[in-house]
């Protein structure tokens, strides 16, 4: 389980990474000011020469390898709600890095997030343990204790 959670914590904080360099990449490259194929292709051919969207991109692939790690070892109903806690990283990482103003009701609703995993992760611990069908089935032919 612990291995679990550092897996989960490395994750988002790659993922909280590549969403503040994305943010300042794009902010860079400018948008997209007329939908049309040349301008779609020029804000493509600038995005995938700035450094911070590659940088981002990075990131938030390593953020997508460690969610398909923890994926094949959890439930995905314990996993999911875990990935919630991004929310909470990115907004700090957009107070602090990319130096936006958060609202106290955003704050608010970082709590809540916050609060809604830690229930996530106590209900996990709080699981009935079931015994392997190695153990069990090892348990059923020694038989009940005392018994030859």
């Amino acid at each position: 389980m612990t291995k679990l959670l550092v897996i989960l914590l490395i994750g988002l904080v790659c993922e909280a990474i590549g969403v503040v360099f994305l943010s300042k990449g794009l902010r860079q490259i400018g948008e997209v000011e007329k939908v049309t194929v040349r301008e779609v292709i020029a804000v493509v051919k600038r995005g995938i020469t700035n450094a911070y969207i590659l940088w981002g991109v990075f990131f938030e692939a390593v953020f997508f390898g460690c969610l398909l790690v923890l994926m094949s070892k959890s439930e995905v109903s314990f996993l999911w709600p875990l990935t919630a806690m991004s929310f909470v990283m990115t907004t700090l990482a957009a107070k602090f890095f990319l130096h936006e103003e958060v609202s106290l009701l955003r704050w608010g609703g970082v709590c809540l997030i916050m609060c809604g995993a830690g229930l996530i992760t106590w209900s996990e611990k709080m699981k009935p343990t079931v015994p392997k069908p190695a153990a069990a089935a090892a348990a059923l032919v020694a038989g009940p204790a005392g018994t030859p």
